[in-house]
């Protein structure tokens, strides 16, 4: 088995794993995985991002449902790197989402550090728990059910 470390992925790698692009795809780097078991990754959080305009004005806190967001996607990388099928004509979309928690807030500068562990995958249902923290502190953690689905059938 190969060092996880050396799993990495950069941004260029995940553009071509993942459908999401600008201003919603929310995965920097990976930093290490195991196919099957988990990943590990990050989401440098700037000013730049235009949901700081509206949430909120003068305080800005990255909003609740972009970290399950991030998480998702990250778990959505999981799955691409633990299957042999191909990923050009699927969507990885949500089925579920449980246990969620938001622990402190995600603030301008941040680096959002998202952990996700395979729990289940049977058929096409994909079941992972997710955690996101700063600075080492746990910021959210959820368990997320997502569904492997073909394009065509959208």
């Amino acid at each position: 088995m190969t060092d996880p470390a050396q799993n990495i992925l950069d941004i260029r790698q995940i553009l071509g794993l993942l459908p999401h692009r600008y201003p919603f795809l929310l995965v920097d780097r990976v930093t290490e995985y195991v196919p099957g078991e988990y990943i590990k990754g990050y989401k440098n959080v700037t000013m730049n991002e235009p949901f700081f305009e509206g949430h909120f004005p003068g305080v800005p806190v990255m909003p609740g449902v972009l970290i399950m967001e991030a998480l998702a996607q990250a778990g959505g990388i999981l799955v691409v790197k633990s299957t042999d099928t191909p990923v050009e004509d699927k969507l990885f979309l949500f089925t579920g989402i449980e246990s969620v928690r938001f622990r402190k807030p995600v603030y301008p500068g941040d680096k959002l550090e998202l952990h996700c562990r395979l729990l289940r995958h049977k058929l096409k249902l994909w079941k992972m728990e997710g955690f996101a923290y700063v600075d080492g502190k746990l910021a959210a953690e959820a368990v997320m059910t997502a569904a492997v689905t073909n394009r065509e059938d959208m």
